[in-house]
């Protein structure tokens, strides 16, 4: 070869980029989404059997017919069930999720003094890509923070800064547009970085998913340790009550438990029909009352 060629990258398959990022006894999780028919499927299983010939021919054959397929970036407990923040057995991936911007918010992010240089590069659909480093010792709160961080650095999707969000997977067709978009990672290092490595200013107490944590603990209800769905049926009733279109907090609530619901539009259906009741109820009670103090309108779930 050429002194002056560069060895061509790494462009891994799907069984590939599994069993590269992940120890084979690792518990993964996999996520099956068909947007046509409102269908979630995950499974948690090991690295080994998600890369294994039969469980990729399942992908496949999903793939084939509308679904999606995306990956838990981080491992899960031996026993986990679900995929929850309490379920991350350890962090081994940080990412951005440049869906703006185009091939310019990619040479922004290789080019950073700020950030090392990624693992992998995915192309996700037409000019938007994922970016991944593979990472150690970072506990939950810090990787959050740090995914904030990039989030906000380089203009990021704000909704991909969960240490439990799922990302596309090589080797797999992009269903969300009406063309398909074959999608294609290529490795562009081998390190294992740590949290020294990323020179960016991290968030604590003050990174938007603890301030919304924390508003929807104090507007929802005096009590403590809410479970999600009554995070979610508060989170209703507030949208509603200032006048916001049903259908829309439909589908936010939806996209925000997309990945923990079997059936997600009809979970969020029946939280907004329920907090519809309870409005009306309380308006029976009370015809004439005073407007809600909102100068604002609240944001979006950040899933």
């Amino acid at each position: 070869m050429n002194p002056a060629e560069k060895p061509a990258p790494f462009i891994p398959s799907a069984s590939e980029y599994i069993l590269d990022n992940f120890e084979q006894t690792d518990r993964i999780a996999m996520l099956v989404l068909n947007r046509d028919f409102s269908e979630t499927i995950q499974r948690i299983t090991s690295a080994q059997k998600a890369a294994s010939p039969e469980f990729q021919a399942w992908l496949r054959y999903k793939n084939a017919n509308g679904s999606d397929i995306y990956i838990g970036m981080n491992p899960l407990k031996k026993d986990a069930s679900t995929r929850t923040k309490e379920e991350i057995e350890s962090i081994k991936h940080v990412y951005i999720d440049l869906d703006h911007g185009g091939p310019e918010a990619l040479e922004a992010v290789e080019n950073s003094s700020v950030v090392p240089k990624p693992n992998y590069v995915l192309n996700s659909s037409p000019e938007k890509h994922q970016v991944v480093w593979r990472v150690e010792g970072m506990s939950l709160d810090e990787a959050e923070g740090l995914l904030h961080a990039m989030a906000r650095e380089f203009g990021g999707d704000p909704a991909a800064t969960d240490a439990t969000r799922v990302l596309r997977v090589p080797g797999f067709v992009n269903k969300k547009y009406d063309t398909n978009f074959y999608v294609e990672a290529r490795r562009e290092s081998t390190e294992t970085y740590h949290l020294r490595d990323f020179k960016l200013h991290i968030d604590s107490q003050d990174s938007p998913r603890h301030n919304y944590n924390n508003r929807a603990k104090r507007e929802s209800s005096p009590r403590t340790n809410l479970s999600q769905s009554e995070h979610d049926w508060a989170f209703a009733k507030r949208a509603l009550a200032r006048g916001d279109d049903p259908e829309e907090v439909i589908q936010q609530i939806a996209q925000h438990r997309a990945q923990d619901k079997s059936d997600p539009q009809y979970y969020a259906r029946l939280t907004v029909q329920k907090a519809q009741a309870e409005i009306e109820r309380a308006q029976q009670h009370n015809p004439s009352p005073e407007p809600a103090e909102s100068t604002h309108k609240e944001k979006q779930l950040d899933h």
